[in-house]
């Protein structure tokens, strides 16, 4: 009987351990039923590569999203796009575009694909017909960043310097030396095209504000998010929004992916 006992008393918490864990797997079950969107691709922009997502892949890999990071060509819109194009075909799911800066452009040109549930925009270009990166910068006093621009056979870079004091000011060093070390330059004729037939006009979006960006104007940005009519909030980041504030990214992602109302 004393064994028995001594069973009992090692037993209950474990069973009360166990119905802990199994609520909350049902909880966390719930959430994923209730999310309209599991697949989520990333876009990354001007000066950066798909590893300038790594942060965020791991957080939304954690909340239970297939996630993918496609690596732009960056030599033309169009290049882009079709890079962007051949992800979504794979992809067998309903899916979410999350593009960064320069892959704004891009979701905006290849968000039209039916699978697509919407467009989520983090510190991105959103342009209208017949807009450009060049024609949206040119709306507002130029930023920081464009006295940092090197131009070389037809490609633009950032200096050391560009990616420290104005692309990502509020990183560490290492990942300040890491980002200038993986910039990827970008064609100057994709920051010349045009877009077409913006995904947005028919696709819900939602826009995240980099209050402190030296490299896209906020006051563009706000500009951008309310033409789109996205649903828009703002947080104190530089333009790296994803590698300064991954939480707040993937909690913006999975809200979106929970469709608008």
């Amino acid at each position: 009987m004393q064994r028995q006992g001594k069973l009992t008393s090692l037993t209950a918490p474990l069973a009360l351990s166990i119905l802990a864990l199994f609520a909350a797997n049902l909880s966390q079950a719930g959430d994923e039923a209730a999310l309209e969107t599991k697949d989520v691709i990333l876009v990354h922009g001007a000066w950066a590569d798909g590893s300038s997502w790594s942060k965020v892949i791991l957080l939304l890999q954690r909340r239970g999203f297939r996630v993918t990071a496609v690596q732009l060509s960056m030599t033309s819109v169009a290049d882009d796009v079709a890079t962007l194009q051949r992800a979504m075909a794979l992809d067998p799911g309903r899916i979410l575009l999350v593009g960064h800066s320069y892959g704004g452009v891009v979701i905006t040109e290849a968000g039209n694909d039916p699978k697509v549930t919407g467009l989520v925009y983090i510190s991105a270009y959103a342009p209208d017909v017949g807009q450009t990166v060049f024609s949206l910068n040119a709306l507002l006093p130029e930023t920081p960043v464009n006295q940092e621009i090197i131009v070389n056979a037809g490609f633009l870079s950032l200096t050391k310097e560009g990616i420290s004091a104005d692309f990502a000011p509020d990183l560490s060093e290492k990942e300040k030396q890491a980002l200038a070390a993986t910039q990827g330059p970008v064609a100057a004729v994709a920051f010349g095209t045009p877009a077409t037939a913006p995904a947005w006009l028919k696709r819900p979006s939602w826009y995240m504000i980099a209050s402190e960006d030296r490299v896209i104007s906020p006051e563009l940005e706000a500009m951008m998010a309310q033409t789109i009519n996205a649903e828009t909030i703002t947080v104190h980041s530089s333009h790296v929004i994803m590698l300064s504030r991954p939480e707040a990214v993937v909690d913006f992602i999975t809200h979106a992916a929970h469709g608008r109302d």
